[in-house]
């Protein structure tokens, strides 16, 4: 470890797909450095790639964000902080058993399965953009709807309620203020706690993730409904927000490498392998958040009980021990150990998913919008602040 003052984290990127210029300091002291909050506590930031590999996988690393002594980047996270999250904030035994739960949802082989019905739902958005004719807004026209319909048929939520639950989602995870978030919070425990009573009511149960936590768990006295509202809560966010950043984002990327992007449209093979190294170079959910409860050994420092440990993806990620030219994008390199997806026992339940949609989406929006270019210059496009998933605010597009 090289020794550094402390760096403000997090902070808002200068680049929509390059980490903010404030962590050069941190990309040169890996594997380990010092960060400060957004109050003022200090933390542990973990910025190599085989530090951050090794400690992901620690069982000494808790996710439960209800001790005193979580990290909170935010004052919005630490508002909401002590509320049960399923999955993202429960440490094992209990997250093996819910993690089993949902694991079937999630397979590779069922992301196969919804192929067809991805690559439906992306025909149709683009037919009606296509039709309303140039100029687009990508995000609200594209990009956000596309995993929105896809969770919401997944998950047996109705697509109709999708300006409420977006909306929400939004005000969840960027605020402004902390009683956006808290009220957010309550908006989606009321709209789950009246759909749960539908679903209830219907004498034949439906095929979605939460039909069968309903009829099945719920039924059964495995989950509660508190239980049943954290699992809907935390897939239907996650579910859609982080894919439609990547789409926005990763078509922002594409179309400022025309290099790059040229030599996708002439051979579609090469996407799988690109969509790998967008999800590296653009390490959208910059972040991962654990504590300490015993002390660990990382080299020559030591990690104290009861500190705070961030891992910051967009650094992790540009690691350039593993990935040479760690800020060029180049999908001829292997990228599959990234940890845009974390890693360990809390890796994404979803990331077989989010690849099929953003390589169906990617793809055919590029296919069939050959001269697909950007509405406005790329400096004036907003994006978001590094306080939260990283993306593009609006993307405007004409072809």
């Amino acid at each position: 470890m090289t020794e550094t003052e402390p760096v403000a984290f997090p902070q808002d990127r200068t680049c929509p797909y390059h980490p903010p210029n404030g962590y050069d300091a941190l990309r040169a002291a890996r594997p380990l450095a010092r960060i400060t909050l957004y109050d003022g506590r200090p933390a542990w930031l973990v910025t190599g790639h085989a530090l951050a590999r090794q400690l992901l996988a620690d069982p000494r690393l808790s996710t439960d964000r209800s001790h005193p002594g979580f990290p909170a980047p935010t004052e919005r996270f630490a508002a909401v902080k002590n509320r049960r999250v399923a999955l993202l904030a429960v440490d094992d035994p209990e997250h093996h058993v819910q993690r089993r739960m949902m694991v079937p949802s999630f397979t590779l082989r069922r992301a196969a399965e919804l192929r067809p019905r991805i690559q439906r739902i992306v025909d149709g958005l683009l037919d009606a953009m296509t039709e309303k004719g140039p100029p687009a807004e990508l995000v609200n026209a594209f990009a956000l709807p596309v995993p929105s319909m896809v969770i919401c048929e997944l998950l047996g939520v109705p697509y109709e309620d999708h300006d409420f639950f977006e909306a929400q989602s939004r005000r969840l995870l960027r605020g402004p203020a902390v009683t956006d978030v808290q009220e957010a919070r309550d908006q989606l425990d009321r709209y789950f706690e009246e759909l749960i009573d539908r679903k209830q009511k219907q004498s034949e149960p439906g095929d979605g993730v939460l039909d069968e936590l309903v009829h099945g768990q719920l039924r059964e006295g495995v989950l509660d409904r508190r239980g049943v509202i954290s699992f809907a809560t935390i897939l239907l966010v996650a579910g859609h927000e982080t894919t439609a950043n990547m789409i926005s984002l990763g078509t922002f990327t594409l179309l400022q490498h025309p290099r790059q992007l040229a030599e996708l449209r002439a051979d579609p093979g090469l996407l799988p392998d690109a969509v790998e190294e967008l999800l590296r170079l653009l390490s959208i959910a910059d972040g991962l958040l654990r504590r300490a409860t015993e002390d660990i050994e990382a080299g020559s420092t030591t990690i104290r009980a009861g500190d705070g440990v961030v891992f910051s993806t967009s650094v992790v990620n540009r690691d350039a021990d593993v990935y040479p030219a760690p800020d060029t994008l180049d999908w001829h390199r292997p990228a599959r150990h990234h940890v845009a997806f974390g890693f360990g026992i809390h890796q994404c339940l979803g990331q077989n998913l989010a690849r099929a949609e953003l390589e169906i989406a990617l793809h055919t929006l590029f296919d069939r919008l050959p001269g697909l270019r950007l509405a406005a210059p790329p400096e004036e496009i907003p994006f978001k602040p590094g306080d939260t998933i990283q993306g593009m605010l609006e993307l405007p597009v004409t072809w």
